[in-house]
């Protein structure tokens, strides 16, 4: 987004470049990843990045309400589950904007969605080390804020997720994870904090204590648990054979806890009021239609990657709705195609990543995921067969 950057970089770029980029990633950890990973990182500037914090603070100021598990009392419902020993702050909180233009034609994000729970904290790291190897990045820029840096960065998330533990009794907690997209991110995760990866039916129980079996067929317990389970995906997998429910009372202490999924998501946008935040209510909420509903989004409050969201409505789709409750409308946000490319510019959407830092007792900003698209919405359906889009990182200007 930095013109001069930009376009040195666009200068600089080769085919050949990004597929060594390309091979340096899956080479790593000996995986590549299912996903598409964009030709180019976005350069932010520093107006953008202090409206990004400024978007942050003003959202994460209502996330930490002492009232906000009351305010959210309705999020959990049949048949969600209620797990049990729920801690008081979500771990994890991705907040993702997309980059529009103000009235002046500067940048300014707009949030879309958030969600209490974690993100590709690792792949990330992985990915902004290697377009740096790759690439002419400029001296300086780093996909963290507040000049953190890399070391730090590794050091707070093994503080947060692997604490005073033994990492042997630390699992990160997946379904099926080497099927999962996201695969390269729990590898790396595995790899840099030394934890395993652990399918839900691999979990054995006894009593309120959870274990798994290891390599030597020697009974280890779990103490914490790094939960990257989507509920949507296991609700759909009745074949696994399984000992643990989300439901059971067990003795683990759980780093990100499986509430704040819905607790903070889709169903926390009607409560946000900023000039960061479209206008967003609950369906149930809305006595008069808008006149304008060109303008506005449909979305079922739980639905993963985008499934079910209507961006042509209509007042016969919204009359059609017999649970309205289950559904938000919002504001449409105009992204503005920003990023320049060999063709045609690509838009820009920013998840600021977040994690709450026990000793400080405040959520803090600690690394970004990019998402670059030129279709109708951000989204791989939405993107087939285009270049310059998919997953990268953000540099911020120092």
């Amino acid at each position: 987004m930095i013109k001069s950057y930009r376009s040195i970089f666009n200068q600089e770029f080769t085919p050949a470049k990004y597929q060594a980029f390309l091979n340096g990633v899956g080479a790593e950890y000996d995986h590549m990843p299912k996903f598409r990973v964009a030709e180019t990182p976005v350069f932010i500037p520093k107006l953008l990045q202090e409206r990004l914090l400024e978007a942050c603070e003003e959202i994460n100021q209502v996330l930490m309400l002492p009232e906000f598990k009351e305010m959210t009392k309705d999020a959990i419902k049949a048949p969600m589950v209620n797990v049990p020993n729920e801690d008081e702050h979500s771990k994890f909180i991705q907040l993702d904007f997309g980059v529009c233009l103000d009235e002046h034609g500067d940048p300014i994000p707009m949030l879309i969605e958030l969600q209490g729970f974690p993100s590709l904290y690792f792949f990330q790291d992985l990915l902004s080390r290697k377009y740096k190897e790759h690439f002419n990045i400029p001296e300086g820029f780093s996909s963290h804020v507040s000049g953190v840096s890399r070391e730090q960065y590794l050091a707070m998330l093994k503080k947060e997720i692997v604490g005073d533990a033994d990492p042997k009794n630390v699992v990160l907690l997946e379904v099926e994870p080497e099927k999962q997209t996201t695969y390269i991110d729990l590898l790396a995760t595995s790899r840099v904090l030394g934890i395993k990866t652990l399918c839900i039916s691999a979990l054995k129980k006894e009593g309120k204590s959870l274990y798994y079996i290891d390599e030597a067929g020697v009974k280890v317990k779990v103490e914490r648990i790094y939960n990257r389970i989507i509920f949507d995906e296991l609700d759909q997998r009745t074949d696994l054979k399984r000992e643990f429910y989300f439901e059971d009372e067990v003795d683990v202490h759980w780093v990100g806890h499986p509430n704040w999924f819905f607790r903070i998501s889709k169903y926390t946008m009607p409560f946000l009021k900023s000039k960061y935040v479209p206008e967003t209510r609950f369906l149930s909420d809305v006595s008069e239609y808008p006149t304008d509903l060109e303008n506005y989004v449909l979305k079922p409050l739980y639905s993963f990657a985008g499934s079910g969201v209507k961006i042509n409505i209509t007042k016969a789709d919204l009359d059609e709705i017999s649970d309205k409750e289950n559904f938000i409308l919002q504001k449409k946000v105009a992204y503005a195609p920003i990023v320049e490319t060999m063709d045609v510019p690509a838009k820009c959407e920013i998840r600021m990543m977040t994690v709450w830092n026990d000793q400080e007792q405040k959520a803090q900003v600690v690394n970004n995921l990019v998402r670059l698209s030129k279709g109708e919405m951000i989204g791989v359906r939405y993107n087939k067969d285009k270049e310059w889009v998919g997953g990268s990182v953000g540099f911020f200007e120092p």
